[in-house]
């Protein structure tokens, strides 16, 4: 058996999944966020839940684990793998200013000069106090990672790609060298391999077997990708979270900051795409999922929605407009709220089909269909709108778990 455990922004899951890719087991953790909430106990909270939450016979014949993290979620780690200070989330811009440093070291229009790059953070994290206790930088997957294995600063190239690792070379870059980085930066090994051996504790605690391998992970949307069932260039997967999340799958490589674009490793190909910070949180903001169900019936997407808006909920955007000082256009607000959901979706539909366009733009391979992942997935107006939007057949993923995306990944891996 395999276990693949999803860290999103709304919660943790996990699925266990058998030899034959069926599923054996599903357990759950919800978040309850608050502006003072702990992340670093909520994580460690969810995590060895999550583990509880399977049943005993179930847990004594898993043999390989899989976590995925939000991408460029990252913390600072001392020498025992304690955190020194908050982690930053996924969307923290607060080191925008830092991409100035950068832009006079890395690459034109790499991946790490937008402004929520990992390495962007670190350089705004070396400034801060807590940086003289810290011995590691860590990616969200890393640090749980470690928490099973033991073994501290080991990544997988997926998340470290927007730390400047270089995943066609397989090594951090030579230009890395001059930022003058006096941290110790994560081993960087392929997704899916084995990194170590479940802490011997943790298997005895909750009985699973003493050689269960804890391998390296990936990012949540690529994780959503690969439960997807999605495998031909021209494929692409939309992931419909609290964010929308854009990967499509190509024989050419796009890379570029400007416009929040960036590719990452999949085997021979590249999952090119990019992730804009509109989606499910925005419509959770104005609407209860009974109320998006309900309301979501009474569209008529015969008609177009005569509302223009780029539904944020606060300034800034990563793509396919990356400008961290983006406002949220929410007006007008009609008085009907199925109005105002239909201008919400039709707003979403666009913002996707034009990142979808941009990818095409710079030479990645045309697109020819889309699965859906995400709560969003459910939506079958939605999915309506955005096939009108798209041109192309929008279907939903053949498992539109994250989770079941890493158990996947711990099962067979992913080739270099």
């Amino acid at each position: 058996m395999y276990l693949g455990i999803d860290f999103g922004t709304s919660g943790a899951r996990g699925v266990a999944i058998a030899s034959a890719g069926n599923i054996v087991g599903e357990v759950r953790y919800p978040f309850e966020m608050s502006l003072d909430t702990n992340l670093i106990n909520c994580w460690q909270t969810a995590l060895f839940s999550l583990l509880g939450q399977l049943s005993r016979e179930l847990r004594g014949e898993i043999t390989r684990i899989a976590i995925n993290g939000t991408s460029s979620t990252v913390l600072l780690c001392d020498a025992a793998g304690n955190p020194v200070d908050a982690p930053l989330l996924y969307n923290d811009a607060r080191g925008a200013g830092m991409r100035e440093q950068l832009k006079n070291v890395a690459p034109p229009n790499h991946t790490v000069l937008s402004a929520t790059s990992s390495l962007v953070k670190l350089l705004w994290m070396m400034q801060l106090p807590s940086f003289t206790k810290a011995e590691y930088f860590l990616h969200q997957a890393d640090w749980l990672g470690f928490l099973l294995h033991g073994k501290l600063g080991v990544s997988d190239y997926h998340n470290a790609l927007k730390l400047g690792y270089d995943v066609e070379a397989l090594q951090y870059p030579e230009w890395i060298n001059r930022l003058q980085i006096s941290i110790q930066l994560p081993k960087v090994v392929i997704p899916g391999n084995p990194i170590g051996e479940l802490r011997s504790d943790i298997a005895a605690k909750y009985n699973f077997p003493k050689n269960c391998l804890v391998c390296a992970g990936t990012t949540d949307s690529i994780a959503a990708f690969i439960a997807s069932g999605a495998n031909s260039p021209g494929e692409a997967v939309t992931s419909l979270g609290s964010t929308l999340v854009l990967k499509l799958l190509s024989r050419t490589r796009v890379d570029n900051s400007q416009y929040g674009i960036y590719s990452h490793r999949f085997g021979d190909l590249w999952l090119t795409g990019g992730a804009s910070n509109t989606g499910g949180a925005v419509l959770k903001e104005y609407f209860t999922s009974e109320e998006l169900e309900n309301l979501s019936r009474e569209i008529d997407i015969t008609k177009s929605s005569e509302l223009d808006y780029y539904p944020l909920l606060e300034s800034g955007e990563r793509f396919p407009i990356n400008d961290p000082n983006l406002p949220p256009k929410l007006e007008p607000r009609p008085n009907n709220s199925v109005d105002f959901l239909h201008g919400l979706l039709e707003s979403m539909a666009r913002i996707e089909t034009r990142g979808y366009r941009l990818l095409q733009d710079f030479g990645a391979d045309k697109l020819t269909r889309v699965y859906t992942a995400g709560g969003g997935a459910k939506n079958r107006v939605w999915s309506e709108i955005r096939k009108q939007y798209l041109g192309v057949p929008v279907v939903s993923s053949v498992n539109t778990e994250a989770a079941y995306g890493s158990a996947l990944l711990a099962m067979r891996g992913l080739y270099s």
